[in-house]
């Protein structure tokens, strides 16, 4: 991956709604230029997905909540892992390190919603603890990583 491709995923990633087209001009490359290197980025998984992101606010889920969760051994993951994927409003699931096994960022209407999803997760076998935080605001929220050039094209482009 080098500069361009960088630049390419960049502009992808403030808008991934933009043509081949538009991207070509930017980038001062011909469009079937820019349509391989989408292509390459794309087929070595660099580019995953392209997606939506919408706002919980404007469709009334108001309350977005950390939890973490400690199974008691590891032959209830399974189960605990097949809920987890059924869960619309659970919107990440994370094996962690620490006093908790799982952290899960979630995001629902209210307090009774949330008590809903709460007492669900508590009844399936095998956990042993959770804790549930609150959030009250989110600072930064990068939907993806930073792209950054390979060494070996920043030294090539400096020589």
């Amino acid at each position: 991956m080098d500069i361009t491709d960088v630049r390419i995923i960049q502009l992808l990633q403030k808008d991934a709604r933009l043509t081949i087209s538009e991207i070509s001009k930017k980038v001062n490359m011909s469009v079937s230029a820019v349509g391989e290197r989408l292509k390459k980025l794309e087929g070595s998984g660099v580019v995953q997905a392209y997606t939506v992101i919408l706002d919980p606010l404007l469709l009334h889920k108001e309350l977005s909540v950390i939890m973490n969760i400690r199974l008691e051994r590891p032959e209830y993951t399974d189960d605990f892992l097949s809920f987890i994927d059924c869960e619309d409003e659970i919107l990440e699931c994370y094996y962690i390190t620490g006093d908790y096994d799982y952290s899960l960022k979630i995001i629902t209407h209210s307090t009774h919603t949330l008590e809903r999803i709460m007492n669900r997760i508590k009844s399936i076998p095998g956990i042993q603890k959770t804790q549930t935080n609150v959030i009250l605001s989110t600072l930064k929220n990068n939907y993806s990583v930073s792209p950054e050039p390979e060494a070996d094209s920043i030294t090539k482009k400096k020589l």
